[in-house]
């Protein structure tokens, strides 16, 4: 017991280093960073550090998207440099309770990567999907990229790949004991929860009915819910 507790502070100084660099690499703002360690150190002391590295999985594919051609997306005005608490709220929220309070009941396991493969398929396709010009999902009319609601042929294609390697990870890591099954229900799950999101900016954040955060929380809800019925 002693022992495992030990390995558990271990991680945690870890957590706090990669809070650090995050910090340091200007990916999050200092209130940012200090919410993401303390999510990370809840979930390691509750679910376990396997959930927790899946979460950084997805970190750290949503910073080097990015990243990606950072000058074209200067160029456009579509580069969001450094994210705040707001930002690791809205994406994380979701994963978070469920990592927190369901453990390792099936339906919350099902919810916890639902909303994980939602905020990495939406930060893929968002990211990437700006390379491309894109319709908005609605009306299915060529619109600029960055357009809220606007989907691409690319960004989707990014987003269900990101979603697909939650799952394996998830399987990987011994979140989810079937691949197939992970993978499924991260693509299905990362799927939904992505265009849900595209059709709430179209409809409702175009119109400022919601904000960029509403409905980054409100996919990640849907995904969930998708990820949770996957499983029944």
């Amino acid at each position: 017991m002693e022992e495992a507790l030990m390995i558990n502070w271990g991680y945690v100084i870890i957590l706090f280093l990669l809070g650090f660099f995050v910090y340091w690499r200007k990916s999050l703002d200092l209130l940012g960073s200090l919410t993401m360690i303390i999510m990370g150190i809840v979930i390691i002391f509750s679910a376990g550090v396997s959930w927790l590295i899946l979460i950084v999985i997805f970190l750290i594919m949503s910073l080097l998207a990015t990243k990606f051609a950072k000058p074209y997306k200067n160029s456009i005005g579509e580069y969001e440099g450094r994210r705040t608490a707001k930002n690791v709220i809205s994406n994380g929220l979701v994963a978070f309770l469920m990592a927190a309070f369901g453990g390792y009941y099936l339906p919350f396991v099902g919810g916890f990567l639902g909303s994980i493969a939602t905020a990495t398929a939406d930060t893929l396709a968002s990211e990437i999907g700006v390379l491309q010009n894109p319709v908005l999902i609605t009306t299915f009319k060529k619109v600029s990229p960055g357009t809220d609601g606007a989907i691409s042929f690319l960004g989707t294609a990014v987003g269900i790949v990101g979603a697909g390697i939650i799952g394996f990870a998830a399987f990987i890591l011994g979140i989810m004991p079937d691949p197939w099954m992970s993978i499924k229900i991260a693509i299905i799950s990362g799927t939904v929860g992505c265009f849900m999101d595209s059709f709430l900016g179209a409809v409702f954040e175009r119109r400022d009915y919601l904000n960029n955060e509403h409905v980054n929380l409100l996919a990640t809800i849907t995904g969930a819910i998708v990820g949770i019925i996957c499983v029944l």
